[in-house]
């Protein structure tokens, strides 16, 4: 966030400098007020950009196999253009690099979830998904275990709803 500010502060630094320049090539017939406002609009224009494209830019950067799932779109009276453009905030992906499966609970697939936050670290947790039951648990805690033949003990399974994308693509068989 930190460098985001930084980025802005020189957008609009540059912005005023080409008010200026043209202020000087018009010879003082632009306005004064023409500088601020251009750094005014320099640094809310990239504020705005870097809000847009945060999403793409964060999605591209997640190697090959990563696959997202959900986003959310947001809307803020404190941002009145997410009014005609919702912006994504959050999303969570797949990574079926991760994939791994039991011979005897064919059924059960384990990946790893990633969730990933606007101005936050992205989160990395182990899911697993009952593919024919359509439910998943979050493995973690101290109390869950791996038995040998496969049996996860200590979870909570929760009821995902019919079509879930991320149950989808975390069932789809390569």
């Amino acid at each position: 966030m930190f460098f985001e500010l930084i980025a802005a502060v020189v957008a609009g630094v540059a912005v005023a400098g080409v008010a200026m320049g043209l202020r000087w090539i018009s010879r003082g017939l632009l306005p004064k007020w023409i500088v601020p406002a251009a750094a005014g609009l320099g640094m809310l224009s990239y504020a705005i950009w870097s809000e847009y494209s945060w999403f793409e830019r964060n999605v591209a950067t997640q190697p090959a196999g990563v696959i997202v799932a959900w986003n959310n779109e947001q809307r803020s009276f404190l941002r009145p253009w997410s009014y005609y453009r919702p912006v994504v905030t959050r999303y969570s992906a797949v990574d079926t690099r991760t994939v791994q499966r039991h011979p005897n609970l064919p059924d059960q697939v384990m990946v790893d979830l990633l969730l990933a936050a606007r101005w936050q670290p992205t989160a990395r947790i182990k899911v697993l998904f009952d593919c024919a039951g359509g439910r998943r648990a979050d493995l973690m805690g101290k109390d869950v275990k791996v038995a040998e033949d496969g049996t996860i003990t200590g979870v909570t399974w929760t009821d995902l709803p019919p079509g879930d994308r991320l149950l989808g693509i975390a069932c789809k068989r390569s």
